[in-house]
């Protein structure tokens, strides 16, 4: 059984945030690689969801093998602009009524036979398919594919913590976002959590329907009662290396896009109870390692330190 189909037998068929890889295929000739779903008879792309502990690639290759029995040596992640799935217009209803919204992230490869070209595609089922065609057809200077209808996503809450109660401490996916603040000075914005009593960046988990970049930015201003005029995606996470348990227990598998803050606007203030201290602090002086909050936060904080592109 699915880590998902787990998570169904307690949920029920109400919507879920699914973290998945798509696997976009090509041959030389630019054709696309599409197979024909077994519940609505429609055409898709490859791909499926994450199992614990895996990364995006990790999953895409073993999705690409276990649907086709093919491999592709040339399989690797868009770009960030390219790549991220997140946001209302991902919601899918399957046939048996099971409501999901999709996040996560596009791979792609080459391989020398494939069937679709971008300008003749059949019946295409969902927006997930759509958008990764478009994202193709764009490539080549084609029009997008238009969108389905989705419903209003339902209003932010917390998803994470309402599934929660229903499944004990075991691993979740927590798909969300983390944000990279710094100061006129260069001082970088850390804050330290009140649950753990370690530091970390302003973020946190998305909710059904919400983008990734919408997750930074209501993280970033429940957090620090901050702004941003732009947020620059740098880079996104995943995998065994990102996992996290709390001290009670709790064990979550991060999935968090890192983003750049530019310009910053407001006063900092802090929410009461969630977070209780909040510091600038420079690269030489940032706190120690076993002081920050688990190998995601010390993953996104060391390249800034090093000054290594972030």
């Amino acid at each position: 059984m699915s880590d998902l189909s787990e998570l169904r037998a307690v949920w029920g068929s109400a919507p879920l945030v699914s973290v998945g890889v798509s696997v976009l295929i090509q041959d030389e000739q630019g054709r696309v690689l599409l197979q024909q779903r077994g519940d609505d008879g429609l055409w898709g792309v490859l791909g499926g969801g994450l199992e614990p502990g895996e990364t995006f690639l990790e999953a895409a290759h073993r999705e690409l093998l276990e649907e086709t029995g093919l491999t592709c040596p040339s399989l690797t992640p868009l770009p960030l602009t390219e790549g991220l799935v997140s946001g209302p217009e991902f919601y899918h209803r399957y046939p048996n009524g099971h409501e999901i919204y999709l996040v996560g992230m596009r791979t792609h490869g080459t391989l020398p036979a494939a069937w679709f070209a971008l300008d003749d595609l059949p019946s295409l089922s969902s927006n997930i398919n759509r958008v990764s065609m478009n994202v193709l057809r764009a490539r080549v200077g084609l029009p997008p594919l238009p969108l389905l209808p989705v419903p209003d996503a339902p209003p932010v809450g917390n998803h994470l913590l309402e599934l929660r109660r229903l499944v004990g401490p075991r691993p979740l996916f927590a798909p969300g976002a983390t944000v990279l603040v710094t100061d006129e000075a260069g001082r970088l914005l850390l804050l330290k959590h009140s649950g753990t009593g370690r530091w970390t960046l302003p973020g946190g988990a998305l909710e059904p329907g919400e983008s990734f970049e919408q997750c930074a930015a209501r993280e970033l201003f429940e957090e620090t009662g901050l702004k941003a005029k732009h947020l620059e995606p740098l880079r996104l996470y995943a995998g065994a290396g990102y996992r996290f348990k709390y001290p009670h227990g709790d064990v979550i598998d991060n999935v968090s896009v890192l983003y750049r803050a530019h310009g910053v606007t407001g006063e900092l203030k802090l929410p009461e109870g969630e977070i209780n201290g909040a510091a600038w602090f420079g690269p030489h002086d940032l706190p120690q390692e076993d002081e920050l909050s688990g190998p995601l936060i010390r993953a996104m904080v060391q390249p800034w330190k090093e000054g290594r592109g972030v």
